[in-house]
């Protein structure tokens, strides 16, 4: 099968397309077509080395967690999955952005039948990082929440996921993003100098000076910019570790998030349009390199995709 690989770390141009063979079927496994498999941001950072300490890579690597395929063979301790049947879960090994993937049978849901699969294949890291950001700061009716980093693959989802618990979202964003966060009910501040200033005035207009909880996807400086404002530590969750160990904040993200009934929810979310996977870009898995360019370059709105099924195009 072909297979996204990369030997030593480095940018963008480490990154190939290997033939390798899957890894060898356990009886509690199951061998899954890739049709569709997300990117994240975090798996450039693996790549180039900066979360070295945390997840360190082993060469030759692979690469990806989400993934949506097709269900091709089953290990003979598995019940519940046959072939042909349509699954979106995740790898912990790094190896779903390939043609195929071996995984546990219980890393996988059944794909609903109005999910499409590049929504299917980029719902678990920022879903599950998603749900597990807005349960931790417990967000209730007519509470406002700052939301930075909102038009990313987590931040996105993070933004309705708050609206369906009709809580008041600020999002902290650019502007070529406005139109989709209207659609979304969502009140746009501007990235920049005096980010705390706009915040300020954007939440007296729900009728208080302070917001009731902050989600961070972008890091920097705004859970420090989330206590300034008033938030309670315990309502501000960030994905930068240092800073929540610094400030004393959550810092909740997929790991917490992890899990089959969360997934299934999700995806049962998305297939009743009552959230949505904004997809920015779609590549096959030949231009993996591109997409990654888009990714770290372009600050998309969502997520970008590879669908490794050989028919797949570029739109």
């Amino acid at each position: 099968m072909k297979a996204v690989r990369f030997h030593r770390y480095g940018g963008i141009d480490v990154l190939g397309v290997e033939d390798v063979a899957p890894r060898p079927l356990g009886p509690r496994d199951v061998l899954v077509r890739v049709r569709a498999a997300g990117i994240n941001p975090g798996e450039a950072k693996i790549r180039t080395g900066a979360l070295h300490q945390r997840f360190p890579a082993v060469f030759p690597s692979g690469q990806g967690s989400d993934l949506a395929g097709t269900v091709t063979a089953t290990g003979a301790a598995v019940t519940g999955w046959a072939p042909g049947d349509p699954v979106a879960g995740w790898s912990w090994e790094r190896s779903s952005h390939a043609e195929y993937v071996v995984v546990p049978a219980d890393q996988l849901v059944r794909k609903p039948d109005g999910l499409p699969w590049p929504a299917a294949g980029a719902l678990y890291v920022a879903g599950s990082t998603a749900w597990a950001a807005v349960a931790a700061v417990e967000p209730r009716a007519g509470e406002t929440v700052v939301v930075s980093g909102a038009t990313g693959g987590v931040g996105s989802l993070a933004v309705q996921l708050l609206r369906l618990r009709r809580a008041n979202v600020v999002a902290v964003a650019s502007a070529r993003h406005r139109d989709w966060l209207e659609t979304q009910g969502a009140a746009l501040v501007g990235y920049g100098n005096g980010v705390a200033d706009r915040i300020r005035r954007a939440t007296e207009g729900d009728g208080g000076d302070t917001p009731h909880a902050f989600l961070d996807f972008h890091g920097g400086d705004y859970p420090r910019i989330a206590l300034s404002l008033g938030v309670l530590p315990r309502r501000v969750n960030t994905l930068d570790h240092d800073a929540a160990a610094t400030f004393g904040t959550r810092a909740h993200g997929s790991a917490e998030g992890t899990d089959r009934a969360v997934l299934a929810e999700l995806a049962a979310l998305v297939a009743a349009g009552r959230i949505e996977v904004p997809i920015s870009r779609t590549h096959p898995l030949a231009e993996v390199r591109a997409a990654f360019t888009h990714l770290e370059h372009d600050h998309p709105l969502g997520k970008v995709v590879l669908l490794p099924d050989a028919l797949a195009g570029t739109s």
